[in-house]
Parts: C-alpha cells; sequence; structure tokens
C-alpha cells in the first residue's frame, strides 16, 4: 500500500527553499518525491490512499532533542503554577486543591517561576503551611532544580535546623538556620525520595496525555529523560511498551541516567521501532535560576556564590569512564561555562568511540575559548531556544552584561560549525516547537510587550530555526540519513501547518496552527477531528 501527498506547499528541507509537488509513502518511508501526475503514472497499481494538504505547508516531522515526556504529561494533569502572576495566585490554588483531596495526601504542583510573578517572591514554608496545614506540598520550580515543601514535607523528609546540606544540593535556611522550605538540586531528592511514586497506570496515563498534547503541536518524537524518576527503568518501560501497543505512534528516543545504566544493561529484548535508547545522562550542574549554573565566576547577584557541582569533576570522570566501558555515548546537562569546561576536559580526555558522538544539553553560558574547543571536539550541542524567551532579561542580573556575548549564542554556534539540535526541556518550557522557533528567530521576553530582541546578532532564521527541530535532532541520533528531511529513504514523518511559516513576518508564527501530525505514514492527529 503506497500513499500520495500532494496538493500544498512540501519543504523538503534539503536546501533552503526546496520544494516538491508531491510524496510518495510506502510501509512508513518516503519512497518518491516528484510531480503528483508522473508519481500516479509509475505508482498506480500500488497507491491506494491520496491526501490532498488543500494548500497548507508540509515539512519533515518535528523531533524535540531533549524533554522529559512523562514530565509533561504530569504538568498537564497537576497543578500547573507556568502562567500564574502573583504568589497569591499560587496560594488560592493550593487551597482550592487541599478542599478536593483527602487530608494526609500529597500536593503536588509544576512550574513556578518567581521571576514572573508581580512581588517576585518565592514562598515561604510558613506560607505554604497556612494554604496546607495537614498536607505535605511538594511544588517543583520551572527548572526542576528547585522546589518548595511545606513543614509537613519537610518533616516527613526529617529535614530540620540540624540537616547538613547534601553534596550537589543546598537546603535555604532562614537568619536562625531553620530550612524555609526552599530546596536546591540534590537536596530536592530528600523530599522526591519520600513522595508518593506514581503506579503504573498513573505514569502510562501521563505518558499518553503527553504523546497526545505532543501530536496536536506538530511532534513526531522526541528525545527523552525518564527512566530514573519513576520507581524502576522497567516500570517506566513497561508505561512506553503499553503505549505502543495501543497505537500512540511516536519516536522516542530514551537517554539513560546513570543512576539506572546498570540495571539498563541487564535488560536483554528489542523494543522496535518507537522506543530506542540512547547516551548516558549526566548532570554537571544546576539551573540559573536558582544560582545552582556552575560558573567560573561569582553570580552578578549574589557574589556568595558561583553554583552548585552536581558531582565533583573526579566523580563526573568516573561515570564517563563508565559510559565508555559500556560503549555508550554521554549526555550531560552543562548550563554554566565551568560545568561546560570540565565536560570537555573529560570528553578530550576520554573520547568516544568511532563513529559516535556525545551530547552537551543546553550550553547557555560560554566563554569563546570553550567554542574553539567545542568545535574541535565530537559533540553535538542540545539548546533549547525558548530559554531567550523565559530566561531575558532577569539573567542578565544573574550573571553581568559583561559576560553576555557567548552566551545563549544560537548563531554564533551554528556559524562555528557546531552541530546543535533544538528541544524545549519540557515540562520546564512549554513543549511546543513553534514557540521555540519563534524564539530563535526574534529572541523577544516573554516578560515585556517592547518588542526588544535580546542580543539580535544572535537571531536565527526560520530555516535555521527549524533544521534545529528536524536535521538538527536526527543528527544528534545517528539518523541523519533516514529522519529530518523529506528524501527517499527517509522515514514518512511530517508536520503540517496551516500556513507557510518560511513565509511572512515571524510575528506570524504565533497564529500558527498544526493542521496534522503524521508518524510511520500514518495520520496521528489531525486538526477538528
Amino acid at each position: 500500500m503506497s500513499i500520495l501527498w500532494y496538493g500544498g506547499r512540501i519543504y523538503t528541507l534539503e536546501n533552503e527553499g526546496n520544494m516538491v509537488q508531491a510524496v510518495l509513502t510506502k510501509e512508513g518511508q518516503i519512497a518518491a518525491t516528484g510531480n503528483p501526475e508522473f508519481l500516479r503514472e509509475k505508482f498506480h497499481k500500488e497507491i491506494t490512499i491520496e491526501h490532498n494538504l488543500q494548500g497548507n505547508t508540509m515539512i519533515p516531522g518535528l523531533v524535540d532533542s531533549h524533554m522529559h515526556l512523562i514530565g509533561h504529561g504530569e504538568k498537564l494533569l497537576r497543578l500547573d503554577f507556568s502562567k500564574i502572576k502573583s504568589s497569591a495566585e499560587m496560594l488560592s490554588m493550593i487551597k482550592k486543591r487541599v478542599r478536593e483531596v483527602p487530608e494526609g495526601s500529597w500536593i503536588i504542583g509544576e512550574g513556578w517561576n518567581e521571576n514572573q510573578l508581580e512581588e517576585k517572591k518565592i514562598l515561604h514554608r510558613t506560607e505554604l503551611d497556612e494554604a496546607a496545614p495537614n498536607h505535605p506540598v511538594l511544588l517543583k520550580r520551572i527548572c526542576r532544580h528547585a522546589l518548595l515543601a511545606n513543614s509537613k514535607a519537610l518533616q516527613l523528609a526529617n529535614i530540620s535546623k540540624e540537616t547538613i546540606d547534601p553534596a550537589g544540593g543546598v537546603i535555604v535556611r532562614d537568619g536562625n538556620n531553620h530550612p524555609t522550605g526552599y530546596l536546591l538540586d540534590k537536596a530536592q531528592d530528600m523530599i522526591l525520595n519520600i513522595a508518593p511514586f506514581p503506579t503504573l497506570d498513573e505514569i502510562q496515563y501521563a505518558l499518553e496525555t503527553s504523546i497526545k498534547d505532543c501530536y496536536k503541536k506538530g511532534l513526531v518524537g522526541g528525545h527523552t529523560e525518564d527512566l530514573s524518576y519513576y520507581g524502576s527503568l522497567e516500570n517506566t518501560l513497561k508505561a512506553y511498551e503499553n503505549v505502543v501497543e495501543k497505537g500512540l505512534k511516536f519516536r522516542s528516543h530514551l537517554l539513560v541516567h546513570h543512576q539506572v545504566v546498570d540495571e539498563f544493561h541487564l535488560r536483554k529484548g528489542e523494543n522496535g521501532p518507537f522506543i530506542e535508547f540512547g547516551a548516558m545522562k549526566i548532570f554537571a550542574d544546576g539551573a540559573l535560576g536558582g544560582r545552582t549554573a556552575l560558573l567560573s565566576f561569582p553570580y552578578k547577584d549574589d557574589p556568595s556564590t558561583s553554583g552548585v557541582a552536581i558531582h565533583p569533576k573526579e566523580d563526573l570522570e568516573e561515570l564517563i569512564k563508565k559510559a565508555r566501558r559500556l560503549k555508550m555515548e554521554v549526555a550531560v546537562h552543562a548550563i554554566g561555562d565551568l560545568a561546560f569546561e570540565w565536560i570537555l576536559d573529560l570528553i578530550e580526555k576520554h573520547p568516544p568511540g568511532k563513529s559516535q558522538h556525545d551530547r552537551l544539553i543546553h550550553a547557555q553560558i560560554l566563554r569563546e575559548e570553550l567554542i574553539e574547543r567545542a568545535k574541535s571536539l565530537p559533540v553535538i550541542l542540545d539548546i533549547q531556544p525558548r530559554f531567550v524567551g523565559s530566561d531575558f532579561p532577569w539573567v542578565i542580573d544573574r550573571i553581568g552584561d559583561e559576560y553576555l556575548k557567548t552566551c545563549y549564542a544560537w548563531k554564533t554556534l551554528i556559524d562555528s560549525g557546531i552541530p546543535c539540535a533544538g528541544g524545549s526541556d519540557a515540562p520546564i518550557e512549554p513543549v511546543d516547537p513553534i514557540l521555540g522557533i519563534y524564539a530563535a528567530v526574534t529572541r523577544k521576553s516573554d516578560y515585556e510587550n517592547s518588542g526588544k530582541s535580546y542580543m539580535p546578532d544572535q537571531k536565527l532564521s526560520v530555516f535555521e530555526a527549524v533544521e534545529l527541530y528536524t536535521k538538527g535532532s536526527a543528527y544528534a541520533v545517528h539518523k541523519e540519513n533516514k529522519q529530518g528531511k523529506i528524501q527517499p529513504g527517509c522515514a514518512a514523518d511530517f508536520t503540517v501547518f496551516d500556513q507557510d511559516i518560511f513565509a511572512g513576518d515571524a510575528e506570524e508564527l504565533l497564529n500558527t496552527n498544526v493542521v496534522m501530525t503524521v508518524v510511520d505514514g500514518d495520520i496521528m492527529y489531525k486538526r477538528g477531528q
């Protein structure tokens, strides 16, 4: 059975502006492209279905190169603070949830960000206690490198005035050394480890919810890191397998957190075309929001700290050596320039195997010499263009103007020849790739209506931005000849929009709707159905 797709603008992404009139797909692959009449004549015995694109725009299927797929589903199902404007609104949402759930059950929320609140305030545990005196409360900051807990949750975790900060984490305290309820990086584990793990059914429901939302946003796949957060690797994988069995085709490329890598290597069996495994995931540092990204200089707005190393450098080296023994690539979270520098040092010392490359995730705060070094190494950078919208202008106060030149420098990185892939880091940021493309092209802040662009010399063209989510994501997983383009031999994965995203004003991107999402030749989402 072959399918003919025609009647719209079909961008191949082989080169900028390259288009074809029609695409023929067969058994989940692109078999041919060209004139629709020619394809009908040549393949008339095979074509059983024709899809008229009705003048809409088709591009290769968009793939998010760095996300947390189950976490995105959880955010959709939990208290979501990502759009609120005041701490009073946060507390009101918590009080409402208290009235809805049994006493003693956990209240979990996602996505709060003090920088978008009118009063720029981080709630204190006593305020959470007033809203929920008889429920443990766990509120994950937007970066997921910090959380808020009330006294009930702190007591269950045995966190008190006497508790020592764990390695790689900080228990924020008041003037009397009492915990405020604000926990950074590895200190979060003290709460997370006692909070109830979701059941298999709950994990699966979150995953299904997430994938269906991704379809609506035009995503055909995602490179995701979920395997260490839900009790066991097997439990999480079972959820993925169940979802695939239900017919939800989504190209899930799973990074393997170092904490479950041994369990992973004991596992046997194949997972089919929609579940594949990737590099060993390692965290080198934290995030800018909580001042835990590891910098080579003090934070401008808090000179007492330069961030947090999740692991001492010698421990990072042991993790990378372990990956090499297992013939694995590494994917390392590195936001700060010192974290990035450490990883470059270790990759130079312990390079990946032949035909392999490592992934450096985020790469936000860099220096010119680090970019030069990265150019000569087998690495790809997983960047999140949407961070420009959510981090500016407050990040300027964090790091200072003098360090901005090579920060969030997507154009510099691409022009230097370093391979880059585009992702959202959902649920940290919205999963919608159009928002990422818009941020890469305009470099505007979410918090302003001035129209100002931050570091406008780092703007990307729409084509360059779309490449991040297509050819870039494909290259990251060694699929550059199988995904990310519309050409024979590539996967029949397509994203169809209601307007030509490569034409017109950049502001029109925000008015773009996904008409259809196609995975493996099957329509997984069609607007209005």
